[in-house]
């Protein structure tokens, strides 16, 4: 399965990097910082939030945007109503960077999430340093107590984290770990096979103390609509996003003829 050769890859990546910086060297500077921008707050409004999202490609659609300017694209992201930001980081699999993540961030006053598989706290403070207000989980992959153990790292950082559930599973695990934002995954990684039921289904399930993100496979107002009678806060949109012509404009066409619309 690819999220495995991804999880494989990543611990091998993860110790790499830490042989040309040391953990404790990233956390001091990780908890200098005073700028982190609040997450949560930004999915938790009158209207459906938009969290953008910047991904160059991905294993299941190959590349999806051949340049990506990630200041341009997160700059018109922000000028057309999202709440917040999401930058793939990964290198191999995404053609992402951590370098995407801060000039995104430089060029936007939104909170912008690091989307990353992290399988360590390094990353966490990796995230930090490069300007992340917030970074992903993935309950599925991960145990009870690491996620627990993750989610603790990033609160003392003062990051927030938005925890992807695909399942019920998931979703009690998660809750078990303590987290408050929860993303659902429409796609299936081990299939990709996209399915807005997965959160229609889990919707019931989450917590109304929770900030509730639907992810993947959302292209137009019917679905935002849709979601949000079903109780999710936010959104998160990425490849419908950068295969359009103007990336900005197609986030306007997404929020436009919604009363949550920006």
């Amino acid at each position: 399965m690819i999220l495995d050769t991804i999880l494989r890859h990543k611990r091998d990546e993860v110790s790499e990097r830490k042989k040309a910086r040391s953990f404790a060297s990233l956390r001091r500077e990780a908890e200098e910082r005073t700028d982190v921008r609040p997450f949560r707050e930004a999915l938790r409004r009158e209207h459906l939030a938009l969290l953008a999202e910047i991904k160059k490609a991905s294993p299941s659609a190959g590349v999806i945007r051949g340049v990506v300017h990630p200041a341009e694209i997160a700059a018109a992201y922000e000028a057309n109503g999202a709440s917040a930001v999401s930058v793939v980081t990964d290198a191999r699999f995404f053609q992402g960077s951590l370098e995407a993540l801060r000039e995104a961030r430089a060029a936007v006053r939104l909170p912008v999430l690091c989307k990353e598989f992290i399988v360590d706290p390094y990353q966490i403070a990796e995230a930090s340093v490069h300007g992340a207000d917030a970074f992903l989980l993935l309950a599925g992959p991960l145990l009870r107590a690491e996620l627990a153990d993750l989610l603790a790292f990033g609160r003392a950082l003062g990051l927030e984290a938005l925890v992807e559930v695909h399942c019920g599973k998931d979703l009690d695990e998660a809750l078990a770990a303590g987290a408050e934002t929860i993303g659902v995954n429409n796609r299936d990684l081990a299939t990709f096979r996209v399915d807005l039921g997965v959160s229609l289904a889990l919707a019931p399930a989450i917590p109304p103390d929770a900030v509730r993100v639907s992810e993947s496979g959302i292209r137009g107002p019917e679905e935002a609509r849709l979601l949000r009678a079903a109780g999710f806060d936010a959104i998160l949109v990425g490849e419908h996003l950068m295969r359009a012509p103007s990336p900005g404009d197609a986030v306007r066409r997404l929020l436009e003829g919604t009363e949550w619309g920006s």
